[in-house]
């Protein structure tokens, strides 16, 4: 990353960012929607099981990667402030975080899966594959979050097209092991939506290692020596870490699970209903990685700036970033009504659910605008890290707002399980309001103690 003076060159280098991370971004979506969309052709059942256990695992695995994630501004700001030999001890030290990250996670699986699974009242089919695909998820854990602390260290220095290489990577190694451990092929078992499962877990291994070797081996990488030394655990960085990270991740899960959420209170509906649901939700949490990869690049280019003083330019890459999700928001919006029946046939060659899929998709094309305001706009306070008010603002319009509005909706209009995306998209609307105004807030107090 290098200073810009004009606004073609912001944008020429938030390109240059951005790019790569989006890429990066739908290449990790793309497991889960493989995975979805494979056990679709699998069984109505197997579309299910695997699309609940991926709702209970998603919210999860984003909210403790987004305490992770909190490596990207630490080391974006100390690069912006020619602060690079404090960058391996942080990186290092939130490595063995994820590990204890993972192990808490791990722990906490055992002893909830199971019940939350029983309350859920599925199919004995779909039970048994929602729990067999998050028992075979789980061996991947460990390398998923900490390939998650190296791809934040590798984008915070401005290098995203080595986090996009690595993680084109694991689409052939997923999609190849779906097909062998799904379908039974080639004398591999026959384990339907259980093998996405463990297709998944391989990859997060294979991933997490060609990262390891890059940041040992690669420049500019190898020159902070990230493995060079041994470090002991130091609660003085973990503290650090878990204050931004913490808010972030908490932000980030109050986002993702108000989907697990609705899944749950839809699991009194049939089959055919719940598979629809997951099936459009899955598409659209695709298109979602369209204003997430401008939240990350907002995050860095902004804390890059922050860590140099250079408040102006801060301001500008925040303008820069939220103008361009609110115009590729309409695009995607208009596509998804425009071929949502042949986006829906990609799920399932049943015609009646091709049909629900695509009702489904018609809601799901509501909520992008506000999606492509609060999104880039968390990016950006977690450059400037201010991180907690936006964990508040979640919460609120989210599961205070948008849940229970969803709830009245559903079971008490016409709408039925239409009512909860109704209800989304008035909870995302809430939240892109109010996080918009807490970032002009806070760059006005960053302008006026730049003054003092």
């Amino acid at each position: 990353m290098i200073p810009t003076a004009t606004w073609s060159q912001k944008y020429g280098q938030f390109l240059k960012i951005l790019f790569p991370v989006l890429v990066t971004q739908i290449a990790l979506s793309l497991i889960t929607f493989f995975d979805t969309n494979m056990s679709g052709h699998a069984s109505a059942q197997d579309l299910a099981g695997v699309a609940i256990g991926s709702s209970l695992w998603v919210p999860i695995q984003a909210g403790l990667s987004g305490i992770l994630v909190a490596v990207t501004p630490i080391v974006s700001q100390l690069v912006g402030s020619n602060q690079r030999e404090k960058i391996s001890f942080s990186v290092y030290q939130a490595l063995l975080l994820s590990v204890l990250v993972s192990l808490v996670i791990l722990i906490v699986g055992v002893m909830t899966v199971q019940p939350i699974l029983n309350a859920m009242n599925l199919e004995a089919r779909v039970h048994d594959v929602a729990l067999h695909f998050l028992i075979a998820l789980s061996a991947g854990i460990v390398p998923l979050f900490g390939y998650t602390v190296l791809r934040s260290y590798i984008d915070a220095l401005g290098q995203t097209r080595f986090s996009m290489m690595i993680t084109l990577c694991s689409l052939p190694i997923n999609v190849g092991l779906n097909y062998l451990l799904i379908f039974g092929k080639f004398g591999f078992p026959q384990l339907g939506g259980v093998g996405a499962g463990v297709a998944s877990a391989i990859t997060y291994w294979c991933v997490f290692l060609i990262a390891v070797l890059v940041v040992w081996l690669a420049s500019p990488f190898r020159d902070d020596r990230i493995f060079s030394r041994y470090h002991r655990p130091s609660g003085q960085k973990w503290l650090e870490i878990l204050r931004l990270g913490v808010p972030m991740g908490f932000a980030i899960f109050f986002e993702t699970a108000i989907f697990a959420g609705v899944t749950l209170l839809m699991s009194r509906y049939d089959t055919l209903t719940i598979a629809a649901h997951q099936a459009a939700q899955n598409f659209a949490s695709t298109l979602y990685m369209l204003p997430l990869s401008i939240c990350t690049a907002l995050t860095i280019l902004v804390g890059y700036e922050v860590g140099a003083g250079r408040l102006k330019d801060a301001r500008q890459y925040s303008l820069l970033g939220i103008g361009t999700a609110v115009l590729l928001s309409v695009c995607t919006a208009v596509i998804l009504l425009a071929f949502r029946y042949p986006i829906s046939a990609l799920y399932s060659s049943d015609p009646v659910l091709i049909e629900l899929i695509a009702h489904f998709m018609i809601y799901a094309s509501f909520y992008q605008l506000s999606d492509a305001i609060a999104t880039p706009v968390q990016g950006a306070l977690r450059g400037y890290k201010d991180v907690n008010p936006a964990f508040f603002l979640t919460f609120l319009s989210y599961w205070i707002i948008g849940l229970p509005v969803g709830y009245w909706i559903a079971n008490y209009t016409d709408l039925a399980a239409y009512g909860y995306w109704v209800g989304l998209s008035i909870g995302l609307a809430v939240g892109a309001v109010t996080l918009l105004s807490r970032l002009l807030w806070v760059q006005r107090q960053f302008y006026r103690l730049a003054k003092h």
